[in-house]
């Protein structure tokens, strides 16, 4: 089995299927008992701001608020820094807990030994 999972998520509200799907998948993968890094990007960066999860609705599945704050309880939720200036987003706007890196940090995640990546 996969000793850690990173999942970029690249949709946000304006593609809610898709965006629940990640999330969904990475808070599955931590009730499982893998560890887990969650990246938000694009239009998912708003996603760690507080208040902006709840926007995200979609029938038939888990609040992604609910699974964002599981994601932060027990993973790493991390938002692209170019993504974040992109959007005038500093630490002091995001959910505790969530960080700011850049690309060179994701690499480096999803080159480590027993790593699987996937993109939403």
């Amino acid at each position: 089995m996969t000793a850690r999972l990173v999942v970029k998520l690249t949709a946000g509200a304006e593609a809610p299927e898709r965006a629940n799907q990640a999330l969904t998948v990475a808070a599955t993968a931590l009730a499982s008992g893998v560890e887990v890094s969650l990246w938000l990007t694009g239009e998912a960066a708003w996603l760690a701001v507080p208040g902006r999860a709840a926007e995200l609705a979609l029938p038939h599945a888990a609040p992604a608020a609910y699974l964002v704050d599981a994601i932060l309880a027990a993973g790493t939720v991390t938002v692209c820094g170019q993504c974040a200036a992109r959007r005038d987003l500093t630490d002091a706007n995001l959910l505790a807990g969530v960080t700011v890196r850049g690309a060179a940090a994701f690499v480096e995640e999803i080159l480590a030994p027993e790593v699987q990546a996937l993109v939403y």
